[in-house]
């Protein structure tokens, strides 16, 4: 079996939020929309029993809301063939697809968000991903230190 990873999924709240995912039939989704190909590469390595973190972009204020788990790996985004849905790609072929997804599972929503401000002033997440200066890629991954670290803040809160 694969060591279990551990990721950060962007969602923007009015779009999809934490409460919706909980809300969905058996609490589990397609993660979809994903249009950025190093984003889409984190998800191709995504594993069956990995771990995410739920984050709330562009949003008052952008936080860490929760935790979902990966129960499929990736697979073709239908969406990337739909010309009538807003993430049609029409470079995209169907006998080669451009875009892939993953299906997520809720798994908890955390007591407070953990805004992105109060992560900055967290000397052991100095080098997330999602605290460089202009990243905004929308899948990421997260170290197992920073999981825990992340984790322990969740439970103070």
């Amino acid at each position: 079996m694969p060591k279990q990873q551990f990721w950060l999924l962007k969602s923007e709240p009015e779009s999809f939020s934490i409460d919706d995912l909980k809300q969905a039939k058996q609490q589990t989704t397609c993660w979809d929309g994903v249009r950025n190909y190093q984003a889409r590469n984190y998800m191709r390595s995504m594993n069956v029993g990995d771990l995410a973190f739920f984050y709330h972009s562009n949003a008052a204020p952008p936080a860490i809301v929760g935790i979902v788990e990966i129960v499929r790996t990736a697979y073709p985004d239908h969406t990337q063939f739909d010309s009538s849905h807003h993430h049609f790609d029409p470079k995209s072929k169907m006998e080669a697809p451009a875009w892939d997804m993953v299906d997520v599972k809720f798994v908890e929503k955390f007591a407070a968000p953990l805004s992105l401000e109060m992560l900055r002033d967290i000397a052991a997440l100095k080098d997330m991903e999602l605290l460089r200066r202009g990243s905004r890629l929308s899948v990421q991954p997260v170290t197992a230190a920073q999981w825990k670290t992340i984790i322990k803040l969740a439970n103070k809160k």
